[in-house]
């Protein structure tokens, strides 16, 4: 029950911001964030291309797989 009580007087403390202090506060932690550069930005790019195209690629494996082995035991079951 301490914790409930804690939190209510962490969310009573809690400052509330207009939009423009808001967004000063958006813009000073956006300078902080450390961007990729553009040969980094383009290696994540083709690490995440290439990844989709596995798991793609994967998933048809074992959709085609599925589908072959529903088709024998229905082929069987039918015949």
């Amino acid at each position: 029950m301490a914790s409930k009580d804690q939190a209510k007087k962490n969310a009573a403390k809690a400052k509330k911001v207009g939009p423009k202090e808001y967004l000063k506060g958006v813009k000073l932690e956006m300078s902080k964030v450390v961007w990729p550069t553009k040969k980094e930005l383009g290696t994540f790019t083709g690490v995440v291309i290439a990844t989709c195209a596995v798991f793609a690629l994967g998933f048809w494996l074992i959709d085609t797989g599925v589908l072959a082995a529903l088709k024998a035991v229905l082929n069987i079951t039918l015949n």
